[in-house]
């Protein structure tokens, strides 16, 4: 730690300078009295909470069960899912009413100014049958559009959308249904993965990158496609194909008081806000199987094709356990993602690996800046507490280098890890102004890891009882 401390008062300030991260840094800063940049950058969340308002619908409600669905965990209630929304829609909007009982259902497409709302008692359970989930819809896979299976409840170009009540959603994917697409021995999705990815670098229309059936590329539990004013609140979800929550390229989306209980699952992340605008993650419990919150903006050539940034996301109060990474952001980065904000959170398992991520490579490419983390408490970590790769996948080289910097944390306590920081930018293009302030680290058992980086500032930071 003493060597790394001599690197960083040897080149903070003049990294702080040469990349511009402090704003009006001056003189003044060799003397501590330096212009603030993350107050400036925090005086925005105000404005963004604003903005962010959830949706409201008519006082109409419509039980599944008057058209059809019985709540025995056996009826199919796919049709009585689907008419019912159908009504609610036809009417003008209202809630779509899932009382106590579990019903057993196929894809769930919700439709304009329709809440679908689960009573606490009630359990949607979606099929195992891949068929169920046909015909194949647009949708993203790892950042790549493409025609696939449908997420389980899924909507596109919907305004007012809404996902509500005590209830749970149960995608019943095991070690024997979905999980295995993912790992040997065939049939895996590896295949398929190689082949959408081809297809986004040659440019083939999204219409005709067309899986589904005799594929084996995992739909999502819950995906909004292009929708606008968006509410997730008070369910629990569990046990996704993949990724549990995507918005997909959506305004104005809140994701409210949601457990996810996904921990065993392969790709098994929390909520994943990509290229979206105007995102609330508060007060969520995460335990899961990948990353708790990972924030994505589009992959590789398609990304570039696509070219949507995620923007002004806030993630306030939540608690993370089980999970790769706490608060993430990327690997598919390659739209954007600017104007990050993540405060009173609560992280702590002994298999979260880390607890504040940023991961891309060269392939990715793209920008993350003005990424904002305090009051961030972290029990206990299976890797480093704070990491920035970009060399993620072990890929060093590329022609996109990904623009990273301007991340800012401060007040963060960590209990014990393996290390504090693990850096690694690239020689041609190194992370460029990250501050780390007010902030202990407990019981770190390793040296860390910094590397490329450029104007790194830690100031009031403690480590196994040091100041660095």
């Amino acid at each position: 730690m003493d060597q790394l401390r001599r690197r960083l008062l040897a080149g903070a300030v003049g990294g702080l300078l040469a990349a511009g991260v402090a704003g009006r840094a001056d003189a003044a800063l060799a003397t501590g009295a330096v212009t603030d940049p993350a107050a400036a950058a925090w005086s925005r969340v105000p404005r963004i909470r604003r903005r962010i308002r959830p949706p409201r619908f008519p006082r109409r409600t419509f039980p599944i069960t008057d058209h059809g669905a019985a709540g025995d965990g056996d009826t199919m209630c796919t049709q009585a899912f689907r008419d019912a929304i159908a009504a609610c829609s036809a009417a003008g909007g209202g809630r779509v009413l899932v009382p106590g009982g579990t019903y057993l259902t196929g894809a769930i497409h919700l439709a304009d100014d329709v809440e679908l709302h689960l009573e606490a008692g009630a359990t949607i359970r979606f099929s195992r049958d891949p068929a169920d989930y046909l015909p194949v819809v647009y949708t993203r896979y790892e950042g790549i559009e493409l025609m696939n299976y449908s997420p389980f409840i899924y909507a596109h170009g919907r305004t007012n959308v809404a996902i509500t009540g005590d209830g749970v959603i149960d995608g019943q994917a095991d070690a024997e249904h979905w999980w295995d697409w993912s790992s040997d021995p065939p049939p895996t999705e590896g295949p398929d993965k190689k082949l959408l990815a081809s297809m986004a670098e040659e440019g083939v229309p999204v219409a005709e990158r067309v899986f589904g059936e005799g594929h084996h590329l995992r739909p999502n539990l819950i995906q909004l496609y292009r929708c606008r004013n968006v509410l997730i609140e008070g369910v629990t979800v569990k046990d996704s194909p993949m990724w549990n929550i995507h918005p997909v390229l959506c305004t104005n989306v809140t994701v409210r008081g949601v457990t996810v209980d996904s921990p065993h699952g392969p790709n098994n992340d929390g909520c994943d806000p990509e290229s979206c605008v105007d995102v609330l993650i508060e007060r969520c419990e995460f335990n899961t199987g990948d990353d708790c919150v990972a924030i994505k903006a589009g992959k590789n050539a398609d990304g570039r094709r696509v070219n949507a940034p995620s923007t002004n996301v806030l993630v306030d109060s939540c608690v993370m356990r089980d999970g790769n990474g706490g608060v993430t952001i990327g690997s598919e980065t390659t739209g954007g993602v600017s104007w990050v904000f993540a405060w009173n959170c609560t992280m702590s398992s002994a298999r979260l690996e880390r607890a504040v991520r940023v991961k891309t490579n060269p392939e990715r490419g793209g920008y993350v800046r003005d990424v904002y983390f305090r009051d961030i408490t972290v029990g206990q970590a299976a890797d480093a507490v704070i990491e920035v790769a970009l060399n993620y996948e072990n890929k060093h080289t590329g022609p996109y280098f990904p623009d990273v910097g301007r991340i800012d944390i401060r007040r963060l306590r960590a209990g014990r890890a393996p290390r504090a920081f693990s850096l690694i930018g690239n020689p041609g293009n190194p992370i460029r102004g990250m501050r780390v302030t007010n902030s202990v680290f407990e019981e770190m058992a390793e040296d860390d890891v910094v590397t490329d980086v450029r104007g790194l500032v830690l100031r009031n930071v403690w480590v196994n009882g040091r100041r660095v």
